[in-house]
């Protein structure tokens, strides 16, 4: 962003930021006439304003030296040059070198050099360096190596690959550079064309070059910082999703950056709801974010406003303390037409805090909904995690698990009309180590105490989940020791209020008293896991038993099942064998009933005498008349249990089949004449 800095152009822009102050006279004058514009681009170089200044300055027009005292870290970043250094630069110039400026002199113009600061005027009325060039950090990643890098804005893309190329002997044709801001961008474009913040993160791919054995084993993140996310973001104010998709290797607080672009929200003033726990630090990328891959969903909206938060009141506190101790400077602040009220977005009732909970809310849930919403306005996003449900749940949740799931209940009770709160909460239950401690051994809930209403309601509570004895510890304390925090441990029988911690306690006794707790809840831990683990284990037993009974039982029973069953089938077969028998001998009757009679041997007819040998050995003999058909024949062996369908009839020689014979010829004609052995066979 460059502009020129022209007299009837400038806005001055007061800033009071986390307690920090500026002297009227040290206003930021950027030649913006967008004061959000001017805060962005003090975001972009964080918040150092020197450099901000020298962002918007011209080339021709120099370099602003520093005249802060608490800036001299800053200021000499970019190269602000001694006296002896600006008097060199001014004879190179063809001037005089300017004299040594003493203490008097400087402190008896102020407002001279803030003017001469913002505008060029005469070099004679403020000293002009030859400009530095602007610095640019960068953080290469590659694999399993970090690079930093110092360049000059005015460098391309190209002199950044080519001292990579140096380091990691990869050679630029071969070499991807990711991670720009506004996506991939020529080796030839100049940095000062990107606008890009002094300090940068980029990285390194090389698709062609296959990874080494050392590097194979992290391939996993590898692959996922090549990985894209689409992030679906909801903007609630507006009523509008965004569908962006960002490489796995894009930070937290870039997209951030991105979506302050879209929504003109700036990253300060944004409030997120979607982010995993583990996405705690805003320098992490999005791969290792803990976000759902390859969507998540995401929404935003603009920070409640002040008078809901416990920052503005801070800053309400700023410029009061400001106002008493420098009011000339504030009374310079009207010339320029610019309210702090406006420029911060409060007005007068900013001081003021909405409840932590609503009074008379029906359900527990929504009253703890609100509270955490609120607590997370006034204090920020790093507090412990607050149980959503009623105390109930809360106490299920905490004492009824198994012995090793089991947790401490700690009952947080806040309440605004004490002057406590705000510093409790803000030192001690955001704090790091607390909340750490909080959400790995505790269940957190709480409840707002400030209406008398909802103090009944709790009241009401304790007394059915703990006893009179608690609700009555609680009625003795009064408004100024409050927020309390009650540590509760669950036992067989009933709850025991282990400590109460005050309000006036500081971090390093909370902690003492978080840990006192939970070794008096340790040891009962674990006695109550011997005792569930023996309990398992006669209970184990007992399955097991019961068990080898069952499967004894089923194999009883199908041993039996079987044997019946084989019982069963013995029976049918020999009742189908039977029946079969019964058949056969009715045939065999029936056909014997059939028969003609055995002619006589004085027979004047022709008689044909037949012996048949039957596969036991034994021989059946007959007289047939000559002229008796086969069939009287087959019936005959038939009626000797030789059914047709089963034995085939063989003569000796030569061997004919006579059952392969017409049973309608004679035995003449079949050639069984005046006699004839023949012999029975079984059937294939």
């Amino acid at each position: 962003m460059k502009m020129s800095c022209r007299a009837h152009f400038h806005i001055t822009a007061i800033f009071f930021w986390r307690g920090s102050s500026f002297n009227t006279r040290q206003k930021l004058a950027l030649g913006i006439d967008n004061i959000a514009e001017a805060i962005t681009l003090l975001e972009l170089n964080n918040w150092d304003l020197v450099a901000a200044i020298n962002g918007v300055i011209p080339q021709e027009n120099g370099i602003l030296q520093s005249n802060f005292p608490s800036e001299a870290s800053q200021a000499s970043a970019f190269g602000p040059p001694s006296q002896s250094e600006a008097a060199d630069a001014a004879v190179a110039a063809g001037g005089a070198a300017p004299p040594p400026a003493s203490s008097s002199s400087s402190s008896s113009s102020p407002a001279s050099s803030s003017a001469s600061a913002f505008c060029p005027v005469n070099p004679s009325s403020r000293h002009i360096v030859e400009r530095q060039p602007r610095m640019l950090n960068f953080r290469v990643e590659y694999r399993q190596r970090t690079i930093e890098l110092v360049l000059e804005e005015g460098s391309t893309v190209g002199e950044i690959k080519t001292i990579l190329e140096a380091d990691l002997g990869i050679p630029v044709s071969k070499m991807q550079l990711k991670g720009w801001k506004s996506g991939d961008v020529s080796d030839s474009t100049v940095m000062r064309s990107l606008h890009l913040p002094k300090n940068n993160s980029l990285y390194v791919l090389t698709p062609e070059i296959a990874p080494t054995a050392s590097t194979s084993k992290n391939s996993d993140l590898q692959d996922s910082l090549n990985q894209n996310f689409l992030l679906v973001i909801s903007h609630r104010e507006a009523q509008r999703d965004y569908s962006l998709n960002f490489p796995g290797s894009r930070t937290i607080q870039e997209v951030k950056r991105n979506i302050s672009d879209l929504t003109n929200i700036p990253v300060r003033h944004q409030q997120w709801d979607g982010w995993p726990a583990s996405a705690s630090d805003d320098s992490m990328t999005l791969a290792v974010s803990g976000i759902s891959y390859p969507c998540h969903h995401l929404s935003v909206c603009r920070r409640s406003s002040p008078a809901n938060s416990q920052e503005p009141t801070e800053e309400c506190a700023d410029v009061h303390m400001v106002s008493d101790s420098e009011g000339d400077d504030f009374e310079d602040a009207s010339e320029f037409g610019v309210d702090d009220s406006e420029m911060f977005g409060m007005g007068s009732s900013t001081c003021r805090k909405s409840p932590m909970m609503p009074e008379n809310s029906e359900n527990e849930a929504d009253a703890l909904l609100h509270f955490t919403a609120e607590f997370s306005s006034r204090y920020g996003e790093t507090h412990p995690m607050f149980f959503i449900g009623s105390l109930e749940a809360a106490s299920q949740e905490a004492f009824y698990g198994k012995a090793r799931d089991r947790k401490l209940l700690a009952i947080y009770l806040h309440n605004d009309d004490s002057v406590l709160s705000n510093v409790f909460c803000s030192q001690m239950m955001c704090a790091d180590s607390i909340v750490a401690y909080l959400s790995q051994n505790f269940i957190t809930w709480a409840w707002d105490v400030t209406k008398e209403a909802n103090k009944a309601r709790l009241l009401t509570m304790c007394t059915r989940h703990f006893g009179s004895v608690v609700t009555q510890t609680i009625r003795t304390y009064k408004t100024d020791q409050f927020p309390l925090l009650l540590i509760v441990m669950g036992k067989r029988t009933s709850n025991e209020v282990l400590n109460v911690i005050q309000g006036n306690s500081t971090v390093d006794e909370l902690m003492m008293r978080l840990m006192g707790a939970m070794e008096i809840f340790t040891a009962q831990q674990q006695e109550d896991i011997k005792d569930e683990d023996e309990r398992e284990a006669r209970e184990t037993v007992k399955r097991e038993q019961d068990e080898a009974y069952r499967v004894s039982l089923e194999a009883d029973r199908k041993k039996r099942e079987a044997q019946e069953k084989e019982e069963a089938e013995q029976v049918r077969l020999e009742r189908m064998r039977k029946e079969q028998e019964d058949e056969k001998e009715a045939i065999r009757l029936s056909l014997e009933q059939t028969l003609p009679a055995e002619p006589d041997e004085d027979s004047a007819e022709q008689i044909s005498k037949l012996r048949v040998r039957t596969p036991s050995g034994q021989f059946l003999e007959r007289r047939f008349l000559g002229s008796c058909k086969l069939q009287v024949l087959f019936d005959f062996v038939a009626s000797k249990g030789f059914p047709f369908e089963e034995f085939k009839l063989l003569t000796t020689f030569p061997r004919r089949n006579i059952t392969q014979l017409d049973p309608g010829s004679t035995l003449l004609e079949a050639k069984l004449f005046p006699q004839e052995t023949l012999f029975l066979e079984a059937k294939e």
